[in-house]
C-alpha cells in the first residue's frame, strides 16, 4: 500500500522563487518549508546589502558631480565677474548707436482693453394658453363624469394664470437686471475712456516736452545740452555696485563739458577667482582674487570709466557743440588713518574732440591712452592719491540770492496761507537746509520771479540717492491742480535732477497725485508743511478761509490806494 504524502508551496517575491515542498508528515512538511524559507531570506538580505551598498556609491559618486557641476558653474561666473570689468571699454565700443531723443517718447497705446459688453440675458418661454398641459383631453371616465372634466379644465386654467404671472414677475425682474447690467457697463465703458483720454493726453504731453527739448538742445541751449549729455551717462549700463552719479556743467563759450563723476570704490569689485571642489575633503574651497591683481584690475577699470564715458559723449553729440570734455574722477571711501569718510579727484583728463576721435580705442591700452592724452593721476589709482582736477565744477547759479531766516519770526497763531510768497519761498529753503545739511548738503534760494519755476535748489552729496533736487513753493488757498506738479516735473526735466519736490500750504487734487505716481516728484501738502515746521522745532497755523479773507483786503486796499 502506497505511502500518504504531504505538500505545500512556498515563494519568496523579492528572488522570484517558487518551490512545491513534500513529506510524509504535515510537521516534516512545516520543517522544510520554514528551513527552505530562511536559506531564502538569507540569499535575499546579502542581495539586499549589495543593491544597497551599489545605491550609496551612486548617490555619493551623484553628490561629487553636482558638486563638481557647482564648483564649475560658480568658477564660470566669477570669471564673466573680472571679464566684464576688463572689458569695460570694449562693452561700449560694441554698443549700437543710440537714439536718446527717440527713446524718450512713449509709442505705445493704452494697453488696458475695453470692458466686455455684456451678452444678452437669456428670457424664460411665456407660457401659452394652448400648450396641451393647459388644455386636458378627457378620458373615459371623463365623458362619463363631466363634472371631473370641468375641474380638470379649471385647475388648468388656474396654473395658466399663476405661471403666465409667475412669467411676468421673471421678465419685469429680467428687464431690471438687464438695465443694471447696462447702466453697469456704461459706467465702466466711461471709467475706461476717461483712463484712456488720460494716457493719451499724457504721453501728447510727454512727446511734446521731448520734442521740445530736443528743439532746444538742437539750437545749442547750453541747459538742454547739459540734459542731453546726462541723459547719456545714465543710459550707460554698469554693474549694480557702481555709483551712478555725476555733475556736469556746460561752458557755452568754449564749447566745453565738464563732468565730475563718482567712480567706484574697491569694494565694488568681485573678488572671487575660482571655486575648486576638493573630492578627498568633500567640500567646495573658494579661491581669491590676490590683493595685487584686484589693485591691476581696479586701476584697469577707472581708466576705461573715462575713456568709455568721454567716447559715449562724443558718440552720441548730434549737434558737434562738444569741443573738449573735462572729466574729473572722484572715489568715495574711508581714509584708513583717520577712518574717516573722504571723497577724492583721483583722475582729471581733458580731451579735445578732433584728437580723441583719431584714437583707435578698439586697439589702445587704456593706462597708456589715458598718459598719451595728458592725463593726471597716480600711478597707483588704487591708493586713492588725491590730484588736482584740471578744470572745477563751478556749483554757481546766476538765479541764486542770500537768502533770510523766516522761521524765528513763526508762532502757533501765524498763518501760513497768508504770509508774504517770498517769505514763504524763504521759509522752505529754511526748512529744507536744516533736513540736507545734516549729510553734508547745500540748499539755495533762487531769485524772485513769481513764475512758477525753480524757487530752492538742493545738492545732496550722497553718491546714491543724492544729486541735484528742485523745491518749487506755492503758497496757494486753493487745491493744486494738475498743471503745478507737470510744471515741477518740466523743470526737473530741464534742471536735470534727480527729484522735484513740491510744497504747498493747501491740498492737492486728485489728478495730481495721478500724474506724480511713478515719477521721481514728492508731493508735500498743508498737513505735511506743518509736521515739518515741527520736526525741527517751530510752530505756526494753516487757516486757507482766514487767508483768503485778508488776501481779499489787501487786495482791496491796493486798488483804493490805486
Amino acid at each position: 500500500m502506497a505511502q500518504l504524502q504531504y505538500e505545500t508551496e512556498i515563494r519568496h517575491e523579492g528572488l522570484h522563487k517558487y518551490e512545491v515542498v513534500r513529506g510524509r508528515s504535515p510537521y516534516e512538511v512545516q520543517q522544510k518549508a520554514q528551513a527552505k524559507l530562511a536559506q531564502w531570506d538569507q540569499m535575499w538580505q546579502k542581495h539586499s546589502e549589495k543593491d544597497s551598498a551599489a545605491q550609496d556609491r551612486e548617490e555619493a559618486k551623484q553628490r561629487k558631480e553636482e558638486q563638481k557641476a557647482l564648483a564649475a558653474q560658480r568658477t564660470e561666473e566669477a570669471r564673466q565677474a573680472i571679464t566684464s570689468i576688463e572689458d569695460t571699454l570694449k562693452t561700449a565700443l560694441k554698443r549700437k548707436k543710440q537714439d536718446y531723443w527717440a527713446n524718450l517718447l512713449e509709442k505705445s497705446e493704452f494697453a488696458e482693453p475695453p470692458p466686455a459688453r455684456p451678452g444678452r440675458l437669456q428670457a424664460p418661454a411665456k407660457p401659452l394658453q394652448a400648450e396641451p398641459k393647459y388644455n386636458p383631453a378627457p378620458t373615459f371616465l371623463d365623458r362619463i363624469f363631466p363634472s371631473r372634466l370641468q375641474l380638470k379644465r379649471a385647475k388648468a386654467t388656474l396654473q395658466f394664470k399663476h405661471d403666465l404671472e409667475q412669467w411676468q414677475k421673471q421678465m419685469k425682474e429680467l428687464k431690471e437686471k438687464a438695465i443694471a447690467i447696462a447702466r453697469e457697463y456704461t459706467s465702466d465703458m466711461e471709467d475706461w475712456k476717461r483712463r484712456k483720454d488720460e494716457y493719451l493726453v499724457s504721453r501728447k504731453w510727454n512727446n511734446a516736452s521731448v520734442n521740445m527739448r530736443k528743439q532746444e538742445y538742437l539750437k545749442g541751449s547750453p541747459e538742454a545740452i547739459e540734459d542731453y549729455c546726462r541723459m547719456v551717462l545714465s543710459d550707460s549700463e554698469y554693474p549694480e555696485t557702481f555709483p551712478k552719479h555725476f555733475e556736469l556743467n556746460y561752458n557755452h563759450d568754449n564749447k566745453i563739458l565738464l563732468v565730475d563723476y563718482s567712480l567706484p570704490n574697491m569694494t565694488a569689485l568681485p573678488t572671487l577667482k575660482e571655486v575648486k571642489y576638493v573630492q578627498t575633503r568633500d567640500e567646495i574651497t573658494e579661491i581669491k582674487l590676490a590683493d595685487s591683481a584686484r589693485e591691476k584690475l581696479y586701476d584697469g577699470l577707472l581708466y576705461q570709466i573715462v575713456l568709455r564715458s568721454v567716447y559715449e559723449l562724443y558718440q552720441a553729440d548730434q549737434t558737434e557743440l562738444l569741443e573738449g570734455v573735462v572729466f574729473n574722477g572722484w572715489v568715495n571711501s574711508v581714509d584708513p588713518s583717520t577712518g574717516q569718510k573722504v571723497n577724492a579727484c583721483v583722475l582729471s583728463l581733458q580731451a579735445n574732440r578732433a584728437e580723441f576721435l583719431a584714437i583707435n580705442l578698439a586697439k589702445v591700452k587704456p593706462k597708456e591712452c589715458f598718459r598719451k592724452l595728458k592725463g593726471v593721476g597716480s600711478s597707483k589709482l588704487h591708493s586713492l592719491s588725491a590730484v588736482a582736477p584740471i578744470m572745477k565744477l563751478d556749483r554757481s547759479d546766476k538765479r541764486f540770492v542770500s537768502s533770510h531766516d523766516v522761521a524765528d519770526s513763526l508762532d502757533d497763531t501765524y498763518n501760513l496761507a497768508a504770509m508774504d510768497w517770498e517769505d514763504f519761498e524763504h521759509l522752505i529753503r529754511e526748512l529744507f537746509e536744516q533736513e540736507f545739511t545734516q549729510g553734508g548738503g547745500e540748499v539755495k534760494v533762487t531769485r524772485a520771479s513769481r513764475d512758477g519755476g525753480v524757487d530752492a535748489i538742493a545738492f545732496d552729496p550722497d553718491p546714491i540717492r543724492g544729486g541735484k533736487i528742485v523745491i518749487q513753493a506755492k503758497r496757494y488757498t486753493n487745491v493744486v491742480g494738475v498743471s503745478a506738479v507737470r510744471d515741477l516735473y518740466g523743470t526737473v526735466v530741464n534742471e536735470g535732477a534727480t527729484k522735484g519736490i513740491l510744497v504747498t500750504t493747501a491740498a492737492y487734487g486728485p489728478d495730481a497725485y495721478g500724474f506724480a505716481k511713478g515719477k521721481p516728484l514728492t508731493l508735500l501738502d498743508g498737513s505735511n508743511l506743518l509736521h515739518l515746521l515741527e520736526k525741527h522745532g517751530q510752530k505756526a497755523k494753516i487757516d486757507l478761509k482766514e487767508a483768503k479773507q485778508l488776501m481779499a483786503e489787501r487786495d482791496r486796499e491796493r486798488r483804493r490806494k490805486i
